[in-house]
């Protein structure tokens, strides 16, 4: 069997188990390849000259039910909000809960503030996913604690789509590390209790996004004020530092 066609009934199998119809194949196909289209773009620039000021963000939070998507672990939701430079696009953001495959613990419920009746109603990971690559385009992703939302992203990306993760992501410490070498700063509170930004409803996604981009903002305009202009400045400082 040709492949694509393969792996569209895969794809459209995902999204009404044991059946798929003639539709639900071609949604299928359309998702795949734009998520295709928007990686061949990512390989058309090199963002690392780009200037800061102007440069595309989309930074996201994702709140999911534990830490290890290889164990069964599973993204519950997906806020993330655009920037271009440091400024937020406050008109431009993009929420969706996720529909599990199995129901997550009381404590992870208790602390996002997700019930399962939400979630059970939420659309599947496959139609979020695609509705999330399209919101983000070949934008730079900007998250706190990166490397939690890339192995999701990637698992993700590749148990609905089978293709990989490819957008750049930066963890909001790697300009922390620039404008505030001396302070010991590590979870989201602390950074933004630093920069004095005032905090709420955390542990829901769409907030968590927008706290995480307000800190991206002030790293920002602090690493221009030190004369960083491009994301190679801060990668060329950082290696010299080691």
């Amino acid at each position: 069997m040709n492949n694509m066609i393969q792996l569209v009934k895969q794809l459209s199998t995902k999204l009404s188990p044991g059946i798929y119809t003639s539709s639900q194949q071609q949604s299928a196909a359309n998702q795949l390849a734009h998520v295709r289209e928007i990686q061949r773009q990512l390989k058309q620039h090199d963002v690392l000259d780009h200037s800061l000021s102007t440069l595309p963000f989309v930074v996201f939070d994702l709140e999911t039910s534990g830490f290890n998507p290889d164990t069964g672990d599973s993204i519950l939701s997906i806020g993330a909000i655009k920037m271009k430079g440091a400024d937020l696009i406050e008109e431009s953001t993009f929420y969706s809960t996720v529909q599990p495959k199995k129901q997550p613990s009381e404590e992870i419920l208790a602390l996002t503030g997700l019930t399962n009746e939400e979630l059970n109603a939420s659309p599947p990971l496959i139609d979020v996913l695609s509705s999330f690559y399209q919101f983000m385009g070949d934008a730079t992703l900007v998250a706190h604690h990166a490397s939690h939302e890339k192995r999701f992203m990637a698992h993700a990306t590749w148990q609905t789509l089978r293709l990989t993760f490819q957008h750049r992501l930066v963890d909001t410490s790697f300009l922390t590390r620039v404008v505030a070498p001396d302070q010991e700063l590590i979870t989201l509170d602390e950074c933004c209790s630093f920069y004095k930004i005032e905090t709420s409803n955390r542990h829901h996604a769409m907030s968590d996004a927008i706290l995480a981009a307000k800190l991206w903002r002030a790293n920002l305009q602090k690493a221009e004020e030190l004369g960083f202009h491009t994301l190679r400045d801060v990668y060329v400082h950082l290696a010299k530092g080691k």
